[in-house]
Parts: C-alpha cells; structure tokens; sequence
C-alpha cells in the first residue's frame, strides 16, 4: 500500500513537472510569435519607406535632369545674348567715334568691317531649292477697312495657323489677333479680336510675323528689333540693326525705317542708309538669333518706291505710277542672280484707293496681303519658275 501511495505521487510530481514544461514551452512560442509579428510590421514599414523613399529620388532625378536641360539652355542663351551685346558695343563705339587712347580698337574694328564686306561678296546659300518668282496679279480681293491709312496685316508666313494679325497705324503697341480671315470678315471692327499688348511702341509698317513670333522694329533712335513670342506674350529676343545713317526704305512711305519679310528662305531685312542714299539696301538674318547672315546694296531706287516684298530671295519693288490708281514692280533683285532687274516681269497692282504702306507675301498660300489706305487688300499671284523665260 505504501509502494502504491509513492507511485502515485510520483506520477503526480511527474505529471505537475510535464505541465510546467508544456507552459514555459507555450509561452516561450507565444513570444516568439510576438516576435515574428513585430519584426513582419517592421519589415513591412521599412519596406514601405524604402519604397516611397525610391520614387522620392527617382522624382528627384527627374526634377534634376529637366533643371540641368533648363540650366543648359539658359546657359546657351545667356552666352548667345553675352555675344549679341558684345557686337552691339562694338557697333556703338563706331558710332561714337574713335577715342585717341583706342587705335588698336579701330584697327580691329576696320578689319571686322573688311571681313563683312568680304563676306558679302560671296555668293548665297539657299537654304531651300525654291525657284518660283511672280508672273502676274491673278486676281485681287477687297476684304473689309479697319484702323488708319497705314498699317500691315498678315498671316504666319512659316506656321500656317490660319491666324490673322492687324497692326494698325505706325507707332502703337497693340497687335489683334483673329482667328481666321473669316473671322476677321465678320467681325465688327476688331471686337472678335485677341489684344497682344507690346512691352514697346513699333515705329513704321514693316513688321512681319514668322513660326509664332512677330518680328517689328522698337520706336525710338536706335535701330531695335525686337522677336516677341505671340503665343505666350513676352519678348524673346532684341538686337540693334548695325546700320549707321539710316534713313526710310521707302520714299512715299517714311515711317518705314526697316521693312522685314518672311519667305521660304526665312527672315530678311530692306533697308536703307546713306551711305546708299539712293538704292535699297538688303539683308538676311537668323530668325532665331536676330543675327545677320548676309548684306546686299540693291539697284533699286528709293525715290517713287512704296513698298517691297520678296519671294524665294528676290525682292520686288513697288513703285507709284503716273497712272491712277495703278501701281506697278519696275525693280527685282534676286540674292542667287537667277532673275536680273532687266527680267523683271510687268506686274501691275491695281490698288483702289492710294499708296501701298505694306505688301507682305505668304509663301504658304502665294498671296500678298496689303494695306491700302485702311484697307486690307489680298492679291493671288501667277507663279511661274526662274530661268523659265531665257
């Protein structure tokens, strides 16, 4: 009985001493579990933010790379403008005169003047192959009359948006915009109009509009030209034309210092100055830098000349005539000396009211739009190729 009352308490220390065992062994896994639970919330909040982390440095990367684009290019502006200012100093220290304390300026100033002569006695590169140049006045289209006796009005001659812009008079700062030309038809004066505020007065009626930008020159004594961006409203570029002793292109239109046109080749400028007092003077210019390219003296006179425009290179002077009404090309000057003045074709503008203040030719469309006593004028061109008629 003894040796069954033993076993039995030894069975129950043995049993109590498995149960404890079962507990510490219970609680030892529950906190591993914890354990694991906590270290899967870590790692699932590291992995998290690591994650956001990446797309906060892969954002950055972008934001890093369109800075250093942006910084680049403002770069290669500032240094395009550095080189523009740098050239217009040059051009008003020979308008100032020599100093004594300069002569090996003026030395170099003369060698620069001599390597632009030079150069503009080479011959041309054309930068398209286009050899179309005027037969006649196919026919003509009085639109409507809006603003004053002078003024231009055009399309983008490089765009083709369709757009129409009004400059109305010789010395205002408000360019109107019309959608269409139908647009421009139907409305009631310019109340269908979008209003382009210039930071400047232009000065004459020889302005031009090219891929987005108008092109004018600023009123004032300088010969400031000016590229304004028609699309966002600001000014993108300006540089002084180097010409000493300008006076206006055209005689019976003297508001017109500088005439700038847009063909297929691109921008150009008609000038004059007097050391050419008598002809009309010609230059090519980057449409992007203001830059020019090129210089011509033309043998066209000033004297009688109302306006010009050009197409494929050649410039076409319009002269006033002794008969009414009429007006008339009596001079070409072609940069590739393909046509000669002796060429010139007998195109006659059978304007109705009284002087051409500006002639601005679309390449898009081979039409001209005028400005003739306040009204807005189309003529369409018969077209035919240089070297046609040898």
């Amino acid at each position: 009985m003894r040796a069954f009352f033993i076993l039995v308490t030894l069975t129950c220390l043995a049993d109590s001493q498995h149960q404890a065992l079962m507990d510490y062994l219970e609680r030892r896994l529950l906190a591993i579990e914890d354990r694991i639970s906590v270290w899967h919330e870590q790692t699932n909040r590291f992995a998290t933010e690591l994650r956001e982390f990446k797309q906060l440095m892969v954002a950055q990367i972008e934001t890093l790379d369109k800075n250093k684009e942006t910084l680049r290019m403002d770069l290669d502006s500032v240094g395009t403008r550095l080189e523009r200012v740098e050239r217009e100093m040059d051009y008003l220290e020979t308008q100032n005169g020599a100093q004594p304390c300069v002569d090996v300026d003026d030395k170099l100033v003369e060698q620069q003047v001599t390597v632009v002569k030079e150069k503009n006695k080479a011959k041309y590169s054309k930068a398209t192959d286009c050899r179309d140049m005027i037969s006649s006045i196919k026919a003509m289209k009085i639109l409507k009359r809006v603003g004053g006796p002078k003024g231009m009005w055009t399309k983008d001659a490089g765009s083709g948006s369709g757009k129409v812009y009004i400059f109305n008079g010789t010395d205002q700062d408000t360019i109107y915009e019309f959608g269409s030309v139908r647009d421009f038809t139907i409305s009631q004066g310019t109340s269908m109009a979008k209003s382009l505020k210039l930071p400047s007065p232009w000065q004459g009626s020889g302005h031009t509009v090219y891929n987005n930008h108008a092109y004018y020159l600023k009123q004032g004594d300088e010969l400031r030209l000016i590229k304004f961006d028609l699309r966002n409203g600001s000014v993108v570029d300006s540089a002084v034309f180097p010409v000493q002793n300008h006076i206006p292109v055209y005689s019976l239109t003297p508001e017109t210092i500088i005439d700038l046109a847009a063909d297929e080749e691109g921008l150009w400028a008609i000038y004059a100055s007097k050391e050419t007092e008598k002809q009309i003077s010609l230059a090519k210019m980057d449409a992007n830098t203001l830059d020019i390219e090129q210089m011509w003296d033309t043998p066209c006179p000033r004297e009688n000349a109302e306006a010009a425009f050009i197409i494929c290179g050649t410039v076409y002077v319009v002269y006033n005539t002794a008969l009414p009404s009429r007006s008339r090309v009596q001079c070409v000057f072609d940069v590739s000396d393909m046509v000669t003045n002796d060429d010139a074709p007998l195109v006659y503008f059978p304007k109705r009211y009284g002087s051409h203040s500006s002639l601005n030719y679309n390449p898009l469309e081979q039409l001209i739009y005028a400005w003739d006593d306040g009204y807005q004028i189309l003529y369409k061109l018969a077209m035919k190729k240089k070297l046609e008629h040898f």
